[in-house]
């Protein structure tokens, strides 16, 4: 097969994401990738080994996308006046289109399972706890990774909608910082 659309492999990978929300890892199949992205299924199979290629790429794309929402956070929370209400509104704008968070729950599912996905499982929690450090030290910022992980499954979980002020408390006490605004 001669690649001759550049941009195949890409849209492979893109709607293998997709589909990782509604169908989960363990639901993705050649047929159903190659349907989404609008490709034949030999094109699945020629540029992905197996099935589990095609995941760990689809994955790998996930833990880009969380570094490039991390570095979105990380120049919000530096231009901060009122970190804790920032950090509350960024994790609820975050919630709001779930598609990400559910795709990097069900990598940290599948890494508890498969050692070789640990790495990008972790690109989260670790760069949270990185852009928070510097504005809150190393205990606070893994308490408020630790919370706000805790907060995403539990918004995941229940299907509501996360409150911006209901999060502004919690995470200006593990700070230690007061909020500047009232929610």
């Amino acid at each position: 097969m001669t690649p001759r659309d550049p941009h195949r492999r890409q849209r492979i990978l893109d709607a293998a994401r997709a589909l990782i929300p509604a169908y989960g890892i363990a639901g993705l199949t050649h047929r159903l990738v190659a349907a989404e992205a609008g490709v034949p299924v030999g094109s699945t199979t020629y540029y992905f080994a197996d099935l589990a290629d095609l995941t760990a790429a689809a994955l790998a794309d996930t833990a880009a996308a969380t570094r490039a929402a991390l570095a979105h956070w990380a120049v919000a929370l530096d231009r901060s006046a009122d970190l804790p209400a920032t950090l509350a509104e960024l994790t609820a704008e975050y919630l709001a289109h779930p598609g990400q968070p559910l795709t990097v729950n069900e990598l940290y599912l599948a890494a508890a399972r498969l050692p070789e996905l640990r790495p990008p499982a972790r690109v989260w929690f670790d760069g949270l706890v990185d852009i928070l450090t510097p504005h809150t030290g190393p205990a606070a910022a893994r308490a408020i990774a630790i919370f706000l992980d805790g907060t995403l499954l539990h918004a995941l979980t229940t299907g509501s909608a996360l409150d911006t002020a209901a999060l502004t408390a919690p995470i200006a006490a593990l700070t230690g910082i007061t909020p500047r605004t009232a929610h």
